[in-house]
């Protein structure tokens, strides 16, 4: 009999079946395990690997769309599998401010037994189907994987402005020191080459600062997301001179772009402009993106100079801002 023969079925019915047996792969494949894969890792990590293992130098905003995660979370899971020594960053040659994701020797080792055991899962699996079934199969769910995919509910959003808004928390929390501290040591070991040395003066200094929260003309905002902080900026003020002093202005690569950097530098200069004349930060020359903000903000270059206090040489840039009269 011809497929075009047989019974119509309802829809109802085609979707319910469909329900049911995609809930059974998820059982019989082991997502619903906290491991997967005869790891140690969770479906989400594994996936990762092996994305990454196929694409090689792949960036986490592009590993974000593959794995139908919000950047957040992926930025979080490739920190993860980069402090279990299974992935490598690598700053971008041609953009600085961003990296490219490799496999280490152990991640390597690692896909390659993620990919014999889903091999062997999937072949045994196959013995107990007649070839021509197998290829019907292999049709059938290329078919069903497109049409899931030409419009994913899964995907994403960008946060809205509102969104980000509700994610920025004034004032200190419990462990924003450290990711802060981790934020920056990150991007500008990358950026810079910096080191130890750098991340322990941020974190240090971030500590002093926030034990004397709250006080008057000085604050601190952070954007959270899942618990943890993915951006942050400081005024660290001196109502006596009026000056102000603009510090620890970081985002994470994954929320690049998305708003939340103009977001909290819109809501440092509010404040800084209800209590001062003129605000000031330092920074280093090469971060064009950070400058762009800087200088839409209102903030000038008033001086530069090469500094060796970092661990590698690099050019300090001093900008200024005068409050709008």
């Amino acid at each position: 009999m011809d497929l075009i023969d047989l019974p119509s079925r309802s829809r109802d019915k085609t979707i319910q079946d469909l329900r049911e047996f995609s809930r059974k792969l998820v059982r019989e494949l082991g997502f619903m395990r906290t491991s997967l894969a005869g790891s140690e890792l969770a479906p989400s990590a594994v996936h990762a690997i092996i994305e990454v293992g196929l694409q090689p130098g792949i960036q986490a905003r592009d590993l974000a769309g593959i794995l139908r995660l919000d950047k957040s979370n992926t930025s979080r899971q490739v920190a993860k599998l980069e402090a279990a020594g299974l992935l490598a960053r690598e700053a971008s040659a041609d953009d600085a401010r961003s990296s490219r994701l490799y496999l280490t020797e152990s991640g390597h080792a690692l896909r390659a037994r993620i990919d014999q055991f889903a091999t062997d899962q999937v072949s045994h699996a196959l013995r107990r189907m007649a070839p021509e079934d197998q290829e019907s199969l292999i049709r059938f769910l290329s078919l069903y994987a497109d049409a899931l995919s030409s419009e994913n509910p899964n995907d994403a959003p960008a946060p809205t402005s509102s969104g980000i808004e509700g994610q920025i928390h004034e004032g200190y929390l419990p462990g924003c020191i450290g990711d802060v501290a981790s934020l920056h040591a990150r991007y500008y070991a990358q950026a810079s080459g910096f080191g130890v040395y750098f991340e322990r003066k941020v974190a240090t200094e971030l500590a002093e600062f926030a034990e004397e929260l709250p006080a008057r003309g000085k604050n601190l905002w952070l954007y959270m997301d899942g618990g943890r902080t993915l951006a942050s900026i400081v005024i660290d003020g001196d109502l006596a001179t009026r000056k102000a002093h603009l510090r620890w202005f970081i985002v994470d690569e994954s929320l690049r772009g998305m708003g939340v950097g103009r977001a909290l530098l819109a809501r440092a200069m509010a404040f800084v402009d209800e209590r001062y004349d003129e605000t000031y930060l330092w920074t280093f020359k090469g971060l064009d993106a950070a400058r762009h903000l800087y200088e839409a903000a209102g903030f000038t270059l008033t001086q530069q100079s090469e500094g060796r206090q970092w661990g590698s040489v690099v050019v300090e840039q001093r900008f200024n801002r005068v409050r709008p009269r």
